[in-house]
Formats: structure tokens, C-alpha cells, sequence
């Protein structure tokens, strides 16, 4: 059935309700003629009743029809560089993202509905058919913050204004949908991974497991990391040093072992590098720091402003209620038995023996170590600061520690920290 004012006119509108208020007509008679029930009879009458002369259900628009022809050509400018920044290659763009148009639009007091932006991008030719997909059905599958922390790396050229490619590591709760760390690094090495892992474990707790790939840096595959011809060791029969550090401090390490379950480290954080390169490009920015504040500026949102698809929840609101409620598998980050300093567990390992004249050599350096008899193996602990650019090395035997000694960065260079 039509709409009201499709069927009767203003006028008519009055006659009956006028009828009905003097007594000469009942409620529903005009309950049946206008087509409608009692609810919406009485709010009639109640809108009736306040201006009579006035009555009208004639919809009055609010907003002017047409954009001004400033929010025309803003929008245009938008989905223009948005057109750019897809056919570049070298950038990790390939949809269009109308969302970040329209928030990008917001902040410059520019106010444009979503489906009014698609309109724009279909004539202007900035719209990709969107393929029929398999049917997917996003879940969060635990139970409580913590029971699984999705870790991953993306490492990609994050500005059309820089030629270097920066690694941005992510750590996501996946009950509470909430990032736990986020942060950009020049290169991505086993030491920026165990400093990611020590930083979440310092601000919120010990998790329960780690959701990784199969990178090199937390896992050892047979015929991938092997240059030997006939295999010794058996696809994760070694260690890498990542893994290592949450084998001590008690951590269960999950391994993505198909396509389907890589996209799931990958896919949470996709969004994120989508509204990172395109504020790069719209701000030309060129320094490292430069990205490091947008991030900072989109997580913010992400986690207090943002309701999560999957979740239908705040991030940050999320996470304070499961903690509230004990909803929660972080346990405090307490030492194991001899450390005592958290130098000693995130931290690089080697092994090396003592030789003849109580001495290792390490990387072309021979350090000397006391207190320890001839030809016993010894443990290395390297915990570089790339920002004073020094490198501490800390020997340990039979549960205690033998030697400790500082040395310039420069003088490993053939090491990558």
C-alpha cells in the first residue's frame, strides 16, 4: 500500500481528523479509510492536535538537493587520487576504499553520504565490479582476551613519496578484536619480533599462544631454510630465536599451515595499511615518524571509535569488559628460574665452548670467560640497542651468569639486529 500523503491529500487528512475530534466520526472508521492501526492513528491525531491549521504530512527536506559545487569538486579531487594511488603498482592498494574518502572529507568539514560518494566514483570511472565471493563467515573462535594473539608482518612501500619499504608488525587479540601492538621499523629482523613480543608482554600480560605464519623468523621448514643436499634436521627439529623466547616463557606457538589460514594473520591488519598509504599520499609525508603518527592516529580510532564488524563491539570497550568480568588468559610476567632480569628472556641465543685458554670466540671476537672449566659449552645472551648503538653480551653457565661485556654495534657487521 502507498504511503499516506501518496493517497490523500492535506486537506482530507484535516476533514477526518476534524471529524473524529467533533464526535462525528469514529475511530475506526477512520482507522479503515486512511488504511492504518491504532498506533499510528493516535501519533496523527497528536500532530493533528497541536496546530491544526498547520497539519500537514508533506515531507519537508531538511538538506538541499544538490552539493554545492565545493563538496562537488572535493569529491572529485578525492577519488581522483584514489584512481592514482591503484595504478600504482609499487603501493599495496588495489580496491577503492570509499570509507576513507568520506572520513578524509569529514575532517575538512565536508559532509557526503557513502552511497552519494559510490554514485560520483561510478560516472567519474573510479568503481571496480565487486566479484562474487565464497560465502565466509567471520567468527571470533576464543573465548576469552588473550587465548590467541594473531602476529604478523607487512612489508610494503608505505608512501608514493619514499623508494624504502618499512615493515609494520602487528600483534591482535583476537577475542577482543583490539591491537596490542603496532609499530613501523625499517627492517623486519628476528630482534624487532622478540622486542614486539617483550613489549605486549610488559603492557598487558604472558598470552596463552601466538597465531604466526611460517616465516623463517618463527618457524624452521625442511628444504626452505636447509642449503644442505641431504637433510639433517626435520621441519621444526630447530628452534629459531623467536621461538625460543616463547618456549621459555611458556607461550603455544600456532603455525598458519594453508592460504585460508594465512589470510587470517594477514586479513585483520589489511585494512589498516589500506588507510595508511592513502593518508601518506594525501599528506605527502617522507619520513618514517611521519607514518609512525598516522598510525598512531588510526589505531586510536580503530580502538575507541570504531564498532567491529565481526564483534559488533568497540575494541577498547571489548577488552575492559572481558578484564572486568575475569574473562581474561594474561598471566603477570614473572621470571623463570635463574633470570632475573627480562634482558636475559628476549634476547638473541648462542652457543659456544670455552677453548684452551678460557675464551669463546663470538663473531670474530674473542671474549674472555672466567670461572668456567675447559671445553664446556657455554650460553650467549645478545641484546643489542640499536638506539645507543650498542651491543651487551651476557654469558651464562650452569644457571648463572659468568660474564658480561658491552661492545659497539659496528664491530658485528655482519650481523643483523
Amino acid at each position: 500500500m502507498e504511503q499516506i500523503p501518496k493517497r490523500f491529500t492535506g486537506e482530507q487528512m484535516k476533514v477526518l481528523l476534524k471529524g473524529y475530534c467533533q464526535g462525528t466520526l469514529d475511530r475506526s472508521t477512520v482507522e479503515e479509510t486512511l488504511g492504518i492501526g491504532k498506533a499510528r492513528f493516535f501519533t496523527l491525531l497528536k500532530q493533528y492536535r497541536l496546530d491544526p491549521d498547520k497539519f500537514s504530512l508533506t515531507y519537508q527536506r531538511a538538506s538541499p538537493a544538490r552539493l554545492p559545487a565545493s563538496a562537488e569538486r572535493e569529491m572529485e579531487k578525492e577519488l581522483m587520487l584514489e584512481k592514482s594511488l591503484i595504478e600504482d603498482r609499487s603501493l599495496p592498494i588495489t580496491t577503492y576504499n570509499y570509507s576513507a574518502i568520506r572520513d578524509r572529507l569529514i575532517k575538512r568539514g565536508v559532509t557526503v553520504s557513502l552511497p552519494t560518494i559510490i554514485k560520483r566514483a561510478k560516472s567519474l570511472g573510479c568503481y571496480q565490479p565487486h566479484p562474487r565471493k565464497k560465502a565466509h563467515d567471520r567468527e571470533v573462535i576464543t573465548t576469552a582476551i588473550s587465548a590467541l594473539i594473531q602476529h604478523d608482518a607487512s612489508h610494503h612501500r608505505w608512501s608514493p613519496y619514499v623508494r624504502e619499504r618499512w615493515a609494520l608488525i602487528t600483534s591482535l587479540d583476537d577475542f577482543s578484536r583490539k591491537l596490542l601492538y603496532a609499530d613501523f621499523f625499517e627492517q623486519e629482523t628476528t630482534w624487532v619480533h622478540i622486542k614486539a613480543a617483550e613489549t605486549l608482554m610488559h603492557t598487558y600480560g604472558i598470552p596463552l599462544r601466538y597465531y604466526v605464519d611460517s616465516l623463517r623468523v618463527f618457524r624452521f621448514v625442511q628444504g626452505r631454510d636447509s642449503f644442505w643436499r641431504k637433510h639433517i634436521l626435520q621441519t621444526d627439529e630447530a628452534n629459531p630465536q623467536w621461538r625460543q623466547v616463547m618456549n621459555i616463557i611458556g607461550v603455544d606457538v600456532t603455525f598458519a599451515l594453508s592460504l585460508e589460514a594465512k589470510g587470517k594473520v594477514e586479513r585483520p591488519c589489511r585494512w589498516l595499511q589500506d588507510r595508511i598509504v592513502r593518508t601518506c599520499a594525501l599528506e605527502k609525508l617522507t619520513t618514517l615518524n611521519e607514518v609512525r603518527a598516522v598510525l598512531k592516529e588510526e589505531v586510536s580510532r580503530y580502538h575507541n571509535h570504531q564498532v567491529h564488524s565481526t564483534t559488533r563491539e568497540v575494541p577498547s570497550i571489548r577488552l575492559e569488559k572481558a578484564r572486568k568480568e575475569g574473562n581474561s588468559l594474561f598471566r603477570p610476567l614473572v621470571l623463570p628460574n635463574p633470570f632475573t632480569l627480562t634482558k636475559d628472556i628476549f634476547c638473541l641465543r648462542e652457543k659456544r665452548m670455552v677453548n684452551g685458554y678460557r675464551r669463546i670466540s663470538l663473531f670474530n671476537h674473542e671474549i674472555p670467560v672466567p670461572h668456567v672449566p675447559l671445553r664446556k659449552e657455554v650460553e650467549v645472551h645478545l641484546i643489542p640497542d640499536t638506539k645507543r648503538e650498542a651491543l651487551e653480551i651476557r654469558i651464562w653457565w650452569e644457571n648463572r651468569m659468568v660474564q658480561s661485556v658491552t661492545y659497539p654495534i659496528k664491530e658485528f657487521p655482519s650481523v643483523h639486529f
